[in-house]
C-alpha cells in the first residue's frame, strides 16, 4: 500500500478570512478587500529578553536547550529509523544547494533531534534569504522520506483593479496626451502578454458584476437617480470599448519601445509614468511570454463536495481591468464583491512547489510575480490620482 505523510514545519494556518459586513474603503492605490485575510505565520516569536542581577548565579540562562520536534510520535513509529535519516539528509543536502545556503551539521546528535535541529536551522535561513519562502514540508511516503518547499506570493487580499477610464480621459487632454499614448503600451502588454482580465470580455468576472448590477438598474422604477445609474453603465461600456480598442491593437505594443525612448518629462507625474512604463518594459522584454497565472495553483478538488469551487478565491477574480474604481458604481460594485468574497475560505496566490527527492530540482521562481504586483500596483496609483495630479 502506497501512503504519504506530510509534516508541515513551523507555525502555518490554513488562510482564512473573516465575516464582515463593511464596504471596501477607497484607497489611493490598489483597493484593499473588506476582510483581511491571515497570513501563515512561520514562528516568528522571539522569547522575551530577560536580565539578571550580576551577582545571581546565571549557568541555567547560558544553557542552550535543543529544540522540541513537534512530529516525534509520527517519526518515531516508523520503520527503517536508518534510512529515513539517509533520506533526510540527502533531501537536505539538495535543498540547500538549491538555495544556496549552509545548513547546519547536526549528524553528532542522537536521533531524532538531529533531524529536529537541522530543520529548526533551515527553516530559519531560508526565512532571512528567499523572498517569497512560504513553509516546508517533510514528507514521507511508502519509499522514501524528502522535503517539499513552497514560495508563494502574498497579495495582501488585494484587489489589483485596473481604472481604464482616467486613460480615456488622459487621451482627451493635451498636456498629457502622450503619458496616455506610454500607458496605452503598458496595458497592451498587460492585456496581450501578462494576460490580465478586461472587464468587457464575456470571459472575465467583472462582466457579470456588471451585468448583474446593470440588470438591477433596470428593474428598478424609472427615477431621476435611475436615469443617472444607467447613463453611468453606458459611459462605462462606451469608455471601455473605446479603450479595449486601442490596447487590443498590436500597434501598441510594437512601438512601446519608440514611445518609451522618445518620451519627455517635464514634471513629476511624466517621471512617474516614465518609471513605470521602464519597468514594465523590462518585464516584456526579460519574460516576453509570461502570464500573471502561470504559477496559479491548481485547485484541489472533492469529488463529493458539490460546492468546492466556492471554496478559493481564483486570482481572475481579483485581478483585471475595471472602468473606474470611484463613483456610485465602483462602490455598489465593491459592496457586492465584498459580499461574495467574505464566503471563501481561501485567496488563489502564485506558488511553486519544490520537491526535493532528486536532481534537476525546478529553477522556476516567483521573480516575474513580484514585479509584475508592483506594476500593478504602480499602474493604479498613476491612474487613481491623474485628476489630482493635473491641477
Amino acid at each position: 500500500m502506497n501512503y504519504e505523510q506530510t509534516y508541515h514545519i513551523g507555525n502555518n494556518q490554513p488562510t482564512r478570512t473573516k465575516k464582515t459586513k463593511a464596504v471596501v474603503p477607497t484607497a489611493q492605490r490598489v483597493r484593499p478587500m473588506d476582510a483581511k485575510t491571515k497570513g501563515c505565520g512561520r514562528g516568528s516569536k522571539r522569547q522575551t529578553q530577560v536580565s539578571t542581577c550580576g551577582n545571581v548565579a546565571n549557568g541555567f540562562l547560558r544553557t542552550s536547550f535543543l529544540p522540541k520536534l513537534q512530529e516525534t510520535e509520527t517519526v518515531q513509529a516508523c520503520m527503517g529509523i536508518a534510512k529515513m535519516q539517509k533520506d533526510f539528509y540527502k533531501s537536505l543536502s539538495l535543498l540547500a544547494e538549491h538555495y544556496n545556503v549552509e545548513p547546519m551539521q547536526t549528524n553528532q546528535f542522537d536521533y531524532p533531534y538531529n533531524m529536529a535541529l537541522a530543520i529548526k536551522d533551515m527553516e530559519e535561513k531560508l526565512k532571512q534569504s528567499v523572498l517569497n519562502w512560504q513553509e516546508l514540508r517533510l514528507v514521507q511516503d511508502s519509499k522514501k522520506t524528502y522535503f517539499i518547499s513552497e514560495e508563494k506570493y502574498n497579495t495582501g487580499t488585494t484587489l489589483y483593479y485596473l481604472p481604464i477610464e482616467p486613460l480615456y480621459q488622459m487621451l482627451h487632454d493635451p498636456k498629457y496626451k502622450r503619458n496616455a499614448q506610454l500607458l496605452i503600451s503598458v496595458c497592451s502588454y498587460l492585456y496581450h502578454i501578462a494576460d490580465i482580465p478586461y472587464f468587457r470580455q464575456e470571459s472575465s468576472y467583472l462582466y457579470w458584476m456588471y451585468e448583474m448590477h446593470k440588470e438591477w438598474v433596470e428593474q428598478d422604477c424609472e427615477t431621476d437617480e435611475n436615469q443617472a445609474y444607467k447613463l453611468e453603465f453606458e459611459k462605462a461600456e462606451f469608455i471601455g470599448d473605446c479603450i479595449e480598442q486601442k490596447i487590443f491593437n498590436p500597434m501598441s505594443l510594437q512601438v512601446f519601445s519608440q514611445r518609451l525612448n522618445t518620451f519627455k518629462k517635464s514634471d513629476s507625474f511624466d517621471h512617474e509614468c516614465w518609471l513605470t512604463a521602464s519597468n514594465a518594459f523590462a518585464l516584456f522584454t526579460q519574460y516576453p511570454n509570461a502570464s500573471i497565472f502561470r504559477n496559479a495553483p491548481m485547485t484541489e478538488q472533492d469529488p463529493h463536495n458539490d460546492d468546492d469551487d466556492n471554496e478559493t478565491i481564483g486570482m481572475e477574480k481579483y485581478i483585471s481591468f475595471i472602468s473606474h474604481t470611484k463613483g456610485w458604481l465602483y462602490e455598489s460594485l465593491a459592496e457586492s464583491i465584498n459580499n461574495e468574497f467574505n464566503e471563501y475560505a481561501e485567496m488563489q496566490e502564485p506558488t511553486i512547489c519544490k520537491r526535493f527527492d532528486k536532481k534537476g530540482i525546478t529553477k522556476n521562481t516567483l521573480d516575474f510575480e513580484n514585479g509584475l504586483f508592483a506594476l500593478l500596483d504602480n499602474m493604479c496609483s498613476l491612474l487613481y490620482n491623474y485628476k489630482t495630479t493635473r491641477k
